[in-house]
Parts: structure tokens; C-alpha cells; sequence
């Protein structure tokens, strides 16, 4: 834009300048042929500062003149070539205000016409001329920006709609789809082209989590029942040693499956936003009891011991079945992957209740620590053993879906839960 109305000044100064020129030679041409043909200057010159005429012989000796200069205007070169062709000079004349413009001509008897112009009034038209440039223009480069800012906005506004609305959109969070503009545009295109895809991801991600809850779901009778076959064989007794072995091992990949079965049953309720939760007060010291009985043959087939270490009167709010998952989850982890005695304690802290599970073993490698909670995160040792990737990713799942969070630090994992009333439970 300033290159715009630069190239503008520059054009309407050139062009006025050459018409004010226009206009003075007119003038000056008609008062030189008028001299010419009257033989005299006298009364031709007008106001003495503005213009002057004089008659000049072929050796430049004024023979008649008129204004305020009274010595010959043109040079003895000059006046030689005025006598074959009029002449047209800009020069400072004594008597003349500024600058003068000058036209000389022959007239009768080889005597040569002069008249000049005073140029004063032509550089003042220009000057103003300049001045307004020089004010207008920067406001006319600020109007223009702020105009095509003003504009650029309007038009880009559809886009910031359709970017804030992308910023929230979730697969599982139902129909949700990006705004529109009413102009039949390439923004208008662009925005249904994103929802044509969000529509297809969303259909494939109902595909899958439909896939997976059925599947997990379908698994979990199939699992029971060879369970309870196995575990038939078991008690009827008879075996060898080595069929008992392969019979126990068989027991124990159930109880594996049955449990990945339910993990993947939980993460397809929560990917959905539907994980069922029914809170209640519950005893803190006596849910970690609970969860120790469970695994206390386990720990003492690995010479290890579960301990609890929680204040008496403390509560938790939450969903009895949930919480004892989450924390059988990390109490597995624990007698799976850590080494010492393992601590189930619980503390208040800022209106929720704190509880942990924590070893003695080297804690998280560093390479996973960030990421300890997302699906399917295992160590190098874990790999090796039967563990499915799911369990902490479970823990963060139930807690979330209490109102709480789940954190891991060293050899502990945290679960703060609230301990007051307000949680609203799912269906």
C-alpha cells in the first residue's frame, strides 16, 4: 500500500507540475505575441513581482521594458538562439520573486521579445500538494491496514470457528461436528470434508470399541467355564506330578485371561464415557484389608509380606467393586514386578483421600515413568512375563472416572480420590 500511494504521489505531482507549466507558457505566449504586435512592453508585464516584458535590440540593449527588471533577461548565447527559435528557460531574475520562467521570441526588425512569470504560485500548489501526500498518506496506509486486517478477520473467521470447535472434539463424545460458514465457499468445503472424516472416524471407533467390549464380554464365559473344569480335574486328584503342574499353570492362564477380559471390558466403558461407578463411603483401612487378604497367599508362596498402614476412622467415596479392581491391579504389579515387602497405606490430603501401594523394588524404568499409564506400557522385564499392558491404565481409568487422578512415583502408585460428597455416579 505505501509503494501504492507512493507510485500515486508521484504521478499526480508530475502531472500537475507539467499542467501549471502548461498553463504559464500559455500565458507567456500570448502576452510575447502580443508585444510583438503591439511593438511595445508598456503595460504588458502586470504586477511588477509577478512578471516583467522587455524588447531587446540584436546586441541586448533593452528598448523597451515593463515589470520590475530593467536589465536584459537572456545571455548573448541565448539571445542568438531566441532570434531563430522561441526559448523557454527556469532561472532566478533579479526583480522576480523565486524563480521565473522565461520565454523569449523574435519580433519585428530582428528585436527579440522576453517576457517572464514569477514561478511562486506554481510552487506553492506543489508544496501543499506534497504536504497533503506527506499527511495523507500515512493515514490512508493506516485506514488500508486496518481494513484489510478488519477484512482478513471476516474472512478467517469461519476458520477460527471450525479450529476452537476441533480443539474439543472427541470421538466418544457423541455427534459433534465443525461449524459451517453460510458462503458456499472454499472454507465451506474444507469444513465439510472434515466432518465427512469425522464421521468415518467416529463410525471406526464405534466399530472397535463395539468390537472389543463384545469380545471381551463373549470371553468371559468360555474362560469360566475351563476354569471350573480345571479346577474340577484338580480337586478330583490321581495325577502326576506333572500333569498337576500343567493342570495349576492351566488354573493360573485362566485367571490371566479372565482378568484381561475384564480390563478390556473396563477400557471400552471408559473410552465410551460410560464407566459404571456407584459410590458409597467405604473404610479405607478396611478396603485395603480386604485387597491384602486377597493376594496374602500369593505373597507368601513368594516369601513376601502385605502390609496396611492406614488411620482408623479414614474414608473414601467411591465404587467398592472399582476401587478394590484398581487396587488389586496395583498390588498384582507389585508382587509381579517389585521386590519387599508391599505397603497399602492411606492419608488425607486437601479434602480427598490418598491411597498407595508401594515396594521396595527399583520403581518404574525412566524410559516409561512419562507414560506409565497409557494402554499397553510395559518395562523390558515386564514383557517377558504374562502381564497384559492394561493394568495401570485401568488404575487411571477408575479414578478418573471418580473425580480423582493416578500418579506413579519411584515404586508407588498414588490414587486420590474424593472423600466428600458430590461425585455424581455413572449409570
Amino acid at each position: 500500500m505505501v509503494l501504492v500511494l507512493a507510485a500515486a504521489g508521484a504521478f499526480v505531482y508530475v502531472e500537475l507540475r507539467a499542467e501549471l507549466d502548461a498553463s504559464v507558457d500559455a500565458a507567456l505566449r500570448a502576452r510575447a505575441a502580443a508585444i510583438a504586435q503591439a511593438g511595445t512592453a508598456a503595460g504588458a508585464a502586470g504586477e511588477a513581482e509577478e512578471g516583467f516584458a522587455q524588447t531587446l535590440d540584436p546586441s541586448g540593449r533593452v528598448l523597451a521594458a515593463a515589470g520590475g527588471v530593467r536589465e536584459a533577461a537572456l545571455t548573448p548565447a541565448e539571445l542568438r538562439l531566441a532570434a531563430r527559435e522561441p526559448v523557454v528557460l527556469e532561472r532566478a531574475v533579479d526583480g522576480i520573486e523565486g524563480t521565473a520562467r522565461v520565454l523569449a521570441r523574435a519580433a519585428r526588425d530582428s528585436d527579440v521579445v522576453v517576457v517572464g512569470q514569477s514561478l511562486e504560485d506554481r510552487d506553492e500548489t506543489l508544496s501543499a500538494l506534497v504536504a497533503a501526500f506527506a499527511l495523507g498518506g500515512p493515514l490512508a496506509v493506516v485506514a488500508a491496514s486496518l481494513l484489510g486486517y478488519a477484512l482478513a478477520a471476516a474472512g478467517l473467521a469461519p476458520v477460527e470457528a471450525m479450529r476452537r470447535r476441533a480443539a474439543g472434539v472427541s470421538l466418544a463424545a457423541g455427534e459433534q461436528r465443525l461449524p459451517l460458514p453460510p458462503a458456499h465457499d472454499e472454507v465451506r468445503r474444507l469444513g465439510e470434508t472434515l466432518n465427512d472424516m469425522l464421521d468415518r472416524l467416529r463410525r471406526s471407533f464405534e466399530r472397535e470399541r463395539r468390537f472389543v467390549a463384545d469380545a471381551s464380554h463373549e470371553l468371559r464365559t468360555p474362560v469360566a467355564v475351563i476354569k471350573t473344569e480345571l479346577e474340577g480335574a484338580l480337586r478330583a486328584g490321581g495325577h502326576q506330578l506333572e500333569v498337576r503342574a500343567a493342570l495349576v499353570a492351566a488354573v493360573e492362564e485362566c485367571d490371566h485371561l479372565a482378568q484381561l477380559a475384564g480390563d478390556l471390558l473396563v477400557i471400552a466403558r471408559a473410552a465410551d464415557g460410560r464407566l459404571p461407578v456407584r459410590a458409597e463411603r467405604l473404610d479405607a483401612a478396611s478396603v485395603l484389608e480386604d485387597v491384602r487378604l486377597r493376594f496374602a497367599d500369593r505373597a507368601a508362596r513368594q516369601d513376601r509380606q502385605v502390609r496396611v498402614d492406614a488411620a482408623p476412622g479414614l474414608t473414601v467415596l467411591a465404587d467398592p467393586l472399582r476401587l478394590r479392581q484398581a487396587l488389586g491391579n496395583l498390588l498384582d504389579n507389585a508382587l509381579r514386578y517389585g521386590q519387599g515387602t508391599v505397603v497399602l497405606s492411606a492419608r488425607a490430603a486437601d479434602g480427598a483421600t490418598e491411597l498407595e501401594v508401594g515396594d521396595q523394588g527399583p520403581g518404574f524404568p525412566p524410559a516409561i515413568a512419562d507414560r506409565a499409564f497409557e494402554r499397553f506400557t510395559r518395562g523390558d522385564e515386564a514383557r517377558s512375563g504374562p502381564g497384559t499392558g492394561l493394568g495401570l491404565a485401568i488404575v487411571r481409568a477408575i479414578a478418573e472416572a471418580h473425580g480423582g487422578h493416578a500418579a506413579a512415583v519411584g515404586a508407588a502408585v498414588t490414587l486420590s480420590l474424593p472423600s466428600q460428597s458430590g461425585l455424581s455416579s455413572g449409570p
